[in-house]
């Protein structure tokens, strides 16, 4: 479990309070880099777990928030976006733009702004959980809370999970 000082952290907590959220991020005692982990530790259903997910675009970050009972669909979003493919950031990519690590990004909180799509899934969900700066921290939030405090663009971003298949959305 990280510090209650850990340096993301404070910084997503400090963001959170500057931009009116009213939610408390919340220690949770196990690292969650799933959905699955994260809805666990919470008792709320996956599909209240917002993913947060990097994906290089020709160089620059994009952050896809989606519903964590579902996968991003990258021919989709993709073609929402225009172009031709959709990949995966790496490691030092996300770390680099978020200034977090993957397991652990926050919607807010990054050196520059991100642009950000927020699929319309969460809509579903009075209250929606976000990572909060690292694996092990969360913050209670809303559907519009995230698309106000992203400047967030909501979109249908994901593909219904098989039962079965690996869920590829992490926190």
């Amino acid at each position: 479990m990280p510090s209650p000082d850990h340096p993301r952290v404070t910084e997503v907590a400090r963001l959170l309070r500057a931009t009116g959220v009213p939610g408390e991020v919340r220690h949770l005692p196990d690292d969650a880099r799933t959905a699955a982990a994260a809805a666990d530790q919470l008792g709320v259903p996956v599909g209240a777990i917002a993913n947060s997910l990097v994906f290089d675009v020709g160089g620059n970050p994009l952050l896809v928030l989606t519903s964590g009972s579902h996968r991003v669909d990258e021919v989709r979003v993709a073609e929402f976006l225009g172009i031709p493919a959709l990949p995966r950031a790496t490691p030092e990519f996300v770390r680099r733009h978020t200034g977090q690590a993957i397991g652990g990004v926050a919607p807010i909180g990054h050196p520059e702004p991100i642009g950000t799509l927020v699929d319309v899934e969460l809509a579903r969900h009075e209250v929606v959980w976000a990572a909060a700066g690292h694996p092990a921290t969360v913050f209670p939030t809303s559907y519009e809370e995230l698309l106000r405090i992203t400047e967030g663009t909501p979109a249908q971003v994901g593909a219904a999970t098989v039962p079965g298949h690996p869920q590829v959305a992490a926190l």
